[in-house]
């Protein structure tokens, strides 16, 4: 584990004042790590002031970059970056998971990279920078951290949730509600699906995945992009 005071001297750049060092310490601290050590404070409650603090700041991000969104788009954008697999993201980005105190059941399955892990320790960090530097620091922190994201999924559009973009343009172009047939080949442990996307009749697009779910977007996007006529990048 790499000392405290080194991850203040991270946030002290991004947000110009440092964390009280017993309240970071516990940010850090994993519920794992208490258990095995008489109980010391986690980080728990931290994270869920983070969280908060996030929600908040990322709704009115939102709300004021894109006056013409409407609420559900703006609800899909910020789905896209308050979500476990995205703070985990950005914890690897700033090497957050080289400071979490973790017990050893966690440390020996790989915990410090683990993405439920990450996001939770970076929730409590935005809780503890809030709370020993005040908001606007917090605030600070979460654009550091977020704005990139926010921008890519902005950038993303219809990739946000391909199938719901698909039944869009089917509805847009009077073809009806797309449907979908999937297949699985392989043993339990290691099924591969595939999947096609069935509009008016007509199969339209195919994915792969190694979820049913997982499948049905990529063969959403296929479709999407064949009716729209949008390739790969464009």
């Amino acid at each position: 584990m790499r000392p405290v005071a080194e991850l203040n001297d991270i946030l002290e750049g991004i947000v110009g004042g440092r964390c009280d060092e017993a309240l970071l310490l516990r940010a850090l601290t994993h519920r794992s790590y208490s258990y095995e050590n008489d109980g010391v404070p986690h980080n728990e409650r931290l994270e869920f002031l983070g969280d908060s603090v996030l929600g908040v700041v990322v709704t009115d991000t939102l709300y004021r970059t894109h006056p013409d969104l409407p609420e559900g788009r703006l609800a899909k954008l910020r789905a896209a970056v308050v979500n476990s697999r995205a703070l985990a993201e950005v914890a690897r980005g700033i090497g957050l998971g080289d400071f979490v105190l973790l017990g050893k059941g966690e440390e020996t399955t790989g915990g410090r990279d683990k993405s439920s892990i990450l996001a939770d320790t970076t929730e409590a960090v935005i809780g503890c920078v809030y709370l020993s530097v005040g908001s606007p620091a917090s605030e600070a922190l979460i654009h550091h951290l977020i704005d990139p994201l926010l921008k890519r999924s902005a950038a993303l559009g219809a990739a946000l949730d391909w199938k719901t973009s698909l039944q869009e343009v089917a509805a847009a172009d009077e073809l009806g509600v797309p449907e979908y047939r999937v297949e699985s080949e392989g043993p339990d442990h290691d099924k591969k699906f595939t999947a096609q996307a069935v509009i008016a009749g007509e199969v339209r697009g195919t994915g792969y995945g190694r979820s049913k779910k997982g499948a049905e977007q990529r063969a959403a996007e296929d479709a999407w992009r064949a009716l729209t006529g949008q390739t790969v990048g464009s």
